[in-house]
């Protein structure tokens, strides 16, 4: 167990830590295969949001479709990774503050992996409400939550009650499914789920 001086993941410097000590258990190392179907089956190319990217294997995969896709972190570390990942394509890796971020035409899509669980709970209100202010009347958030009761993090599991309560006044649900693929710090607690932005 590598020992950090950082504690607070509100600080770049946190994840900047472990990146440079190579301690990151969230990484899965390639794509979902969950989230590999749904790229592979989307009907036409989307506009799409990473947020929170670590090493962004994600972006490499809609890229390769032909997705219009930007990988966001506010981590020197993690950007430096994604762009050793994405080569020739690291112009779609930006470091940039998801809350201050602003997209150049709108978003179809916001793909969630491991962002909102590596936020302190007391700042979920703040990530719902910012991709509902990302996101037009149609367009999609999608990817998969961590469902946990620990206290400590992160990862900071979510209860499936407290997921809806915080979505459902700007979302509605239109997948929840188990997966299979899981690492080991989210296996059997994550779920694949998309939900599409509500015309309130």
């Amino acid at each position: 167990m590598a020992d950090f001086h950082t504690r607070d993941p509100l600080s770049p410097a946190f994840w900047d830590e472990r990146f440079d000590k190579q301690f990151t258990p969230w990484d899965q190392g390639g794509v979902p295969r969950r989230l590999a179907q749904f790229v592979a089956g989307s009907p036409a190319p989307l506009r799409c949001l990473i947020p929170g990217c670590g090493s962004a294997y994600e972006l490499a995969l809609m890229l390769e479709h032909g997705w219009n896709a930007t990988a966001i972190d506010f981590s020197p570390g993690a950007v430096a990774a994604a762009q050793a990942v994405l080569g020739e394509r690291a112009g779609q890796v930006e470091l940039a503050d998801f809350f201050a971020w602003q997209p150049q035409a709108p978003l179809d899509l916001i793909y969630e992996r491991a962002f909102l669980c590596a936020m302190p709970r007391a700042m979920w209100p703040q990530v719902a409400a910012r991709w509902a202010q990302l996101l037009a009347p149609g367009a999609m958030l999608a990817g998969y939550f961590f469902f946990d009761d620990n206290a400590k993090g992160p990862p900071f599991g979510i209860g499936r009650e407290q997921l809806f309560e915080l979505l459902a006044p700007q979302f509605d649900c239109l997948a929840d499914e188990s997966v299979d693929d899981s690492i080991a710090v989210f296996a059997g607690k994550e779920h694949w789920m998309a939900w599409r932005r509500r015309a309130n």
